[in-house]
């Protein structure tokens, strides 16, 4: 059976509404006015450092106050789980999948300890083997070596990554493994310019597009 990566925020769980309070209550601390869920949704996706500066540069925050505002959004992140929600249809089908015999894990940009927290939250960590965050290898997606990396945990089989984003086709693309788009998640890019196997937007639809994938070879 099959080696199914997915990515978090945006795939499997809408965290935005989490992300753009702390990110808010951080921002207040050092008088600089808030950003909207808008661009919280268009920060998001290549990691906690990356959001930050960008939300920095976005409400006015000078170096100067850049360290202090990234050090206080990550003592708050693993507490920003109550706002945030499982997209329709997402436990019943990693139900479906394991049942099939599929292994399942996480690779995200978001840092493993507000990631397996905010799966433990929302009752999906039970779902996942292996959890690759993005301070567990010195890099972050786009780089492949994450994906590489939890696919190898996962052991042996045909692989399959599932995200929302441009940073996720690109990641699948570079670690040569078969990429099915989430379609209402996070992306910057529009979707018919992300390279994929498939778009979804339901995930009812996943297992048939998975199965389609397997038949194929990738």
């Amino acid at each position: 059976m099959a080696r199914i990566v997915f990515d978090l925020d945006g795939t499997l769980i809408d965290s935005a509404r989490d992300i753009h309070a702390l990110a808010n209550r951080v921002l207040a601390t050092v008088d600089a006015p808030p950003i909207t869920l808008a661009q919280t949704r268009q920060f998001v996706g290549n990691g906690a450092p990356t959001f930050v500066e960008r939300m920095c540069r976005a409400s006015g925050v000078g170096p100067e106050d850049g360290h202090q505002v990234l050090s206080l959004f990550l003592d708050g992140y693993s507490g920003a789980v109550d706002l945030t929600e499982v997209y329709p249809n997402v436990p019943a089908v990693l139900d479906q999948l394991l049942a099939h015999g599929h292994s399942l894990g996480i690779c995200t940009n978001k840092p493993l300890a507000p990631a397996r927290a905010v799966l433990d939250h929302v009752g999906l960590l039970p779902y996942f083997t292996v959890v690759i965050g993005g301070d567990s290898l010195p890099t972050v997606k786009p780089d492949p070596a994450p994906l590489v990396k939890a696919f190898a945990d996962l052991g042996a089989g045909p692989t399959i990554f599932v995200g929302d984003s441009d940073v996720d086709a690109e990641t699948a693309k570079r670690a040569g493994v078969p990429f099915l788009l989430f379609a209402e998640g996070y992306s910057r890019t529009k979707l018919d310019d992300l390279p994929s196997a498939a778009v979804f937007d339901d995930f009812n639809d996943l297992p048939r597009l998975i199965q389609t994938c397997l038949e194929r070879g990738g």
